[in-house]
């Protein structure tokens, strides 16, 4: 990482974008090295392990460097952009010195700015009042020139020397591949978006040059097909049959969720229940909710009612809205339902909340369930929208699954599972009839749900949806 000393420059730190997150991945630069920027204007956009946030600049200036490319983690803490603000003629001959190199290449998206609507999410950097001003930027077809031998050392993870704008372009295991491999990357063919550098490029250079003898070892180089190379005993476990594996770092959301499940499922006791029901009436009522002129513009579905359901069951068993205080060893009732709703989205599974959903009448509650399904879908749920839930709902019927056992998100009580609602034979007054029926299961906390009053909240929200007119009396 480049460290700037001169006075005139300024360097943007890794904020913590999601109370206590360690790290983000840097997704998308706005800006190049030479660009004028504003205080407030956005220059890149990050990925945590909960939401993906655009950073705001809270500086006037011209861009200096760059300190990570696209794909790379970085510890909040860690200085990414540095902005010369002198605002004076030294800071117009840098930004011109550092374009030097490519003037003569084509120009591309000279003119670029920013999407609109696009507006910076973090608090206290305000909103860019002007347009993105953008000098000209390096055309995809420049080629990547060979770094330096200090760059090398900051590439294989020193992080003590210059990084210049020229380096060749590849994520931290790509490196390492390329180091164990004995590949310099400066000879190795992009493939990937924006002319990252993927493994399998680096094995597609292995397979030309048939040099697999690793960087560090003072071993002398040995030639061979890369498919010998599980023949040598000493070679590290570093490569792969690209044809058979695909190895896919887990990192933003994933590792979160994988995380948050261990630890959730080693410290809370899980115990899972299920009913069987008869939906019938609550899909009958679903189709006269959208003739309704209250639900005009609004999305009516069966989760919307099920929702409805577990909040008056909630209301009926409020014991069950709670949460475990390990530290102090106390047992923390909520006097609020903050509903979550686990949604599947591009990034990973996440789970959302509806903040105080027990108050909301159904049209406000089926506006909000509208607007977290929406926002999750586009990827732009924010770290506070994930926080604070007390009690979810994951609908995997949507997939066509008839149950499930959930497990817990970390803090909560209670996660209800929907299974598919399909037509079958049921006892219906004495009768057999097709009726449409689904398998609910409720996973809860042990510790502070017992099985009666676990069973209790099943049964109540399975009779209001065989009978939804419960919704009016019990409510």
């Amino acid at each position: 990482m480049t460290t700037m000393t001169d006075a005139s420059v300024r360097e943007f730190k890794m904020p913590d974008v999601g109370e206590g997150l360690t790290e983000a991945e840097i997704l998308k630069w706005y800006v190049q090295v030479g660009d004028t920027v504003t205080d407030g204007q956005v220059v890149c956009e990050v990925e945590t392990a909960k939401a993906a946030v655009e950073l705001p600049i809270p500086y006037d200036g011209v861009v200096r460097d760059l300190h990570f490319p696209e794909g790379t983690t970085v510890d909040v803490g860690t200085s990414i952009i540095a902005i010369d603000v002198s605002g004076g003629a030294d800071a117009q001959a840098s930004a011109e010195a550092a374009q030097a190199p490519v003037a003569a290449a084509p120009v591309a998206d000279a003119d670029e700015k920013k999407p609109e609507g696009r507006q910076p999410v973090l608090v206290g950097y305000g909103v860019a009042t002007s347009s993105t001003k953008r000098r000209p930027r390096k055309g995809p077809e420049v080629p990547v020139q060979q770094a330096s031998a200090a760059v090398q050392t900051e590439l294989n993870g020193h992080g003590a020397a210059p990084v210049p704008e020229s380096r060749p372009l590849a994520k931290p295991p790509v490196r390492k591949l390329a180091k164990d491999l004995g590949v310099d990357l400066a000879t190795v063919i992009p493939s990937g978006p924006d002319g990252i550098i993927t493994r399998e490029d680096v094995h597609a250079a292995v397979t030309q040059t048939g040099t697999v003898t690793p960087t560090e070892t003072p071993a002398p180089v040995t030639t061979a097909p890369v498919t010998q190379v599980p023949a040598v005993p000493a070679a590290p476990v570093a490569s792969y049959d690209t044809a058979r594996e695909t190895r896919v770092p887990v990192k933003g959301v994933r590792k979160a969720t994988a995380a948050a499940m261990v630890g959730s499922a080693f410290t809370a006791p899980h115990v899972t229940e299920f009913v069987t029901v008869d939906v019938t009436r609550t899909l009958k009522l679903v189709e006269e909710l959208k003739q309704d002129k209250d639900f005009t513009g609004l999305r009516v579905n069966p989760l919307l009612l099920i929702a409805k359901a577990l909040l008056v069951a909630i209301r009926r068993n409020p014991d069950v809205n709670a949460s475990w205080d390990e530290a102090n060893q106390e047992i923390v009732l909520k006097h609020y339902v903050n509903l979550g709703i686990a949604a599947a989205t591009p990034r990973g599974l996440i789970v959302p909340n509806i903040k105080d959903a027990d108050a909301k009448t159904l049209p406000q509650l089926a506006e909000a369930l509208g607007e977290l399904v929406a926002t999750a879908k586009e990827g732009r749920t924010s770290p506070a929208a994930m926080q604070g839930g007390t009690v979810t709902i994951t609908n995997v019927g949507v997939f066509g699954v008839d149950t499930g056992t959930p497990i817990l998100p970390p803090g909560e009580s209670a996660i209800l599972a929907v299974g598919a609602i399909k037509l079958q034979p049921w006892v219906h007054k004495g009768k057999v009839k097709p009726r449409q029926v689904t398998t609910l299961a409720l996973s809860f906390d042990h510790r502070l749900v017992d099985g009666e009053l676990g069973s209790k909240l099943l049964a109540d929200v399975a009779a209001i949806l065989e009978q939804p007119k419960k919704l009016i009396t019990w409510a």
